[in-house]
């Protein structure tokens, strides 16, 4: 689960905001420059989860992964990271020849808040779509993170 590996391979980056409600996706232009949301799937467990992003890494020809991790403030992970975790092992097995990382997730969440409240996202349309700028804010700072 590491940068190492996805920096060894060309094509498209899927990046995952995993949630219990909605888990949001998003995916990198070929260049590995931009990350654009793709949308986001409905909870439903871990095992439908992993199979739903299966079909998502072949229809969409991704090469890797990045999958936002939630730490804690002050560093440390608590149960929710357990359960990432938990999903990434599973992601693992299901997709062995898609490399995938974790990427500390804090302040995702709070960026996106932000932005849908400067563009005066409400209600239903902010539920829909805030779980997808999360993933797409976890991609673009990984993508960022593979340029250095």
């Amino acid at each position: 689960m590491s940068f190492d590996k996805i920096k060894e391979t060309k094509g498209r980056v899927l990046g995952i905001d995993f949630g219990e409600a909605r888990t949001g996706l998003a995916v990198s232009d070929a260049s590995r420059l931009l990350a654009s949301g793709i949308g986001n799937i409905k909870g439903g467990g871990l095992e439908r989860s992993v199979e739903a992003i299966a079909e998502v890494v072949a229809t969409e020809k991704i090469s890797a992964i990045v999958l936002g991790l939630p730490v804690n403030m002050n560093g440390t992970e608590g149960p929710r990271a357990a359960r990432i975790r938990q999903f990434a092992a599973m992601l693992e097995e299901r997709l062995p020849d898609v490399p995938l990382a974790l990427m500390d997730e804090r302040m995702t969440t709070m960026a996106a808040s932000r932005f849908l409240n400067e563009t005066n996202t409400r209600g239903q349309k902010r539920k829909g779509v805030i779980d997808t700028l999360s993933a797409e804010i976890i991609l673009q700072n990984a993508l960022d993170k593979l340029k250095r």
